[in-house]
Parts: C-alpha cells; structure tokens; sequence
C-alpha cells in the first residue's frame, strides 16, 4: 500500500513438521538437490523447525523469507523478491537450477508462484491432508485455467479495464500502460471503477469481451466462473507470467517494448485455439486526432453543441432495457391511494376480480 499505513496479521495454522519433512525427502530423494522452499504466511511461523530438520541433510536448500512491504535497499544480483517472500539464490545459473517446495493447499498463492517461477519444478506439501505431490498441469486445475484465460484475452476485442484498488503504488502508471497497449493492439478498452467486483457488477456491460483487474499481486487472481465475462490479469493480458503488475511498467524487469506497427496486409494470420476463428495479431498505429465521423454526432442540448457518441452509448441505445428512468417533471402528482392487501403471490381482492 503506498498511501496508508499497514499493520500485517497473518495468523498461525497448525503444521506437523515431521511429517513435513518425511515428504520433502520423499519427494527429494537426493541429498544434493538444490530447492527452494516457499509457504504460506499462516505456516511461516513453522519454517524454522522445518529448516532445523532438513539443513543438516540438504546442503543446498534455502527457505524463503516473509517479508511486509517492500524491503529498504538495493536488491542483490541473486537476490530475489516477489509476493512478500525474498530469498538469495546460490546457484551460477540462477533460479533455473533449482526446485520449488510449497507448504500449504492448493490455491491463489501457489498458482502465482508457478505462473512467475515457470521454469522450476514445483511440488507440495497440503498441512490439512498431510500428503505431498509433485505439481503439474494435469495436477493443479488453477493453473490450467490461468492458461486458459490467457487464450481468451487474445481473442477478446473490447477490454474493460477494472480499477480494483487505489492505494497500491503504481496502479495510475499501470492503467495507462494498459491502455496504450490496447490502443497499440486495436482494442477497444473502458476503464470501470468497481472497487471490488461481483457478476451483478459487471454483468451491466454486456459489451465488453473481457476484464483486466488492477489490483494487488495477492488477489488478482479472481475466480471467474460465476461471471458474465471472464475477469483476467494484467500479466495475462500481456502473456507474460508476473502476478506484480509493477514489473510490466518500464525500467522493470518484465517490460517489454511494443515492437513497430505493421500493416494490415503484411500480419502473419493466426487462428484461436478457442473459436476456431482466424484473428489480428498485428499492432497498429494508434488514431490521430482528428474530427468523429458525422454518423458519430449528436446534438447535446438545446444549444446544438455537438457531442460524440461513444460505441458504449450506441449499445447501451440498442437494449430494450436501459434501467430505471426517473422522468423527473414528467410524472403527474396524485394523492395517496389505498394499495393492494397480502402478499405478491395472492392478494387478498385477486379472488374478487375474477
């Protein structure tokens, strides 16, 4: 949060750290394995009797730390910092060389670890039913779906970009960089203030393909099956796996340059893995400036100024419902009258009328 202050309360879950360990060395049988053991903050408090237990047999683990905010100074070359965890990596080749242990069930926390730390082998340890796995696609469901959501942002060509939080640092930065992106790409994109969201919400805009939520890195990861439209990721919206919209502004280690803009002619044609459907993937020029079409004008009052019609407006102009319409002025005042008696499914005079 960059404008409050934080008090950080994890709370603390039982952790039966024998075992625990037992499927660690069940699922790493060699005593030289490089890993890098991860948890949820409500175990955090167990992570040192962990460590007390599998140091002296593994030369090469290391255990991550929880950290609240953003740790004062410079990062270090090898140092690693992402999602409240930060942990220094021995290896020369990196990250790459070493493997992921979570402790902790199935969810947000661990889908974010394996989409940013793609390149590692995960496996996992579930507290409650005291078993240990090796995680893969065919294994964890939520990671199937995140790539799942990914296809559907490329296929999507009205963007609705939810502001889901106004105290992170840098979301100002973050949602005009989504927006030219999405100019670059020729999509059309609305910026929805909608705080937290829910289907009732956003089930108003039937004309938007898709939502990217801006938010924390914590909870961008929204389950979005009981939605009119599917909710995803700035990250997924850019195909790259960082759940911390900060890395894709620029000067962060996930930025990419938009490469030039190609013409329409000269696009390298590609077909959705979901529709079937052939769809541009090319960048275009973003519009000049320059005066709306007539078809596009309205009158805006009585003193014939002109204002343009957004795409918005004109489908919101094409529903049979529009919503509640006050008519102010419009309604005749009468007095009070005596209404009906009982409840909606039988009023007490309905057997009268017929």
């Amino acid at each position: 949060c960059g404008k409050l202050p934080v008090l950080h309360i994890f709370g603390q879950q039982p952790l039966d750290v024998r075992r625990c360990a037992e499927a660690f060395r069940e699922l790493y049988p060699e005593r030289q394995s490089r890993v890098v053991v991860l948890s949820d903050v409500v175990y955090a408090h167990a992570m040192g009797e962990l460590e007390q237990h599998l140091c002296p047999e593994y030369p090469n683990i290391i255990f991550s730390r929880v950290v609240c905010g953003d740790p004062a100074g410079p990062t270090l070359p090898r140092e690693e910092r992402r999602f409240g965890r930060q942990f220094l990596v021995e290896a020369p080749e990196g990250l790459q060389d070493y493997a992921m242990f979570y402790v902790g069930a199935e969810g947000l926390a661990l889908t974010s670890f394996m989409l940013t730390w793609n390149r590692c082998p995960f496996s996992s340890f579930n507290p409650t039913t005291g078993c240990g796995r090796r995680e893969t696609l065919n294994v964890n469901r939520a990671l199937m779906r995140r790539l799942y959501l990914v296809e559907r942002a490329r296929d999507a060509r009205v963007v609705g970009v939810l502001v889901g939080t106004l105290g992170v640092l840098g979301y100002l930065s973050v949602l005009q960089h989504l927006r030219e992106l999405l100019r670059h790409a020729g999509k059309r994109s609305y910026t929805l203030a909608v705080g937290k969201p829910n289907p009732a919400k956003l089930a108003n805009f039937q004309e938007v393909d898709i939502f990217v939520l801006v938010a924390c890195a914590q909870n961008s990861l929204l389950d979005s099956s009981d939605f009119y439209r599917t909710i995803v990721t700035p990250y997924e919206l850019e195909r790259n796996y960082f759940t911390d919209f900060r890395d894709l502004l620029p000067g962060a280690c996930a930025h990419v340059e938009l490469p030039p803009s190609v013409p329409a002619v000269e696009a390298v044609p590609d077909i959705s893995l979901i529709t079937g459907e052939m769809r541009s993937t090319h960048l275009c020029d973003p519009p000049t400036s320059q005066l709306p079409p007539n078809t596009a004008l309205a009158c805006r009052d009585q003193t014939r100024a002109l204002a343009e019609i957004s795409p918005a407006a004109s489908f919101l102009e094409s529903r049979s419902w529009r919503g509640l319409e006050q008519q102010l002025g419009q309604t005749p005042v009468s007095k009070a009258v005596q209404g009906r008696r009982g409840i909606a499914i039988a009023y007490e005079d309905e057997g009268c009328e017929q």
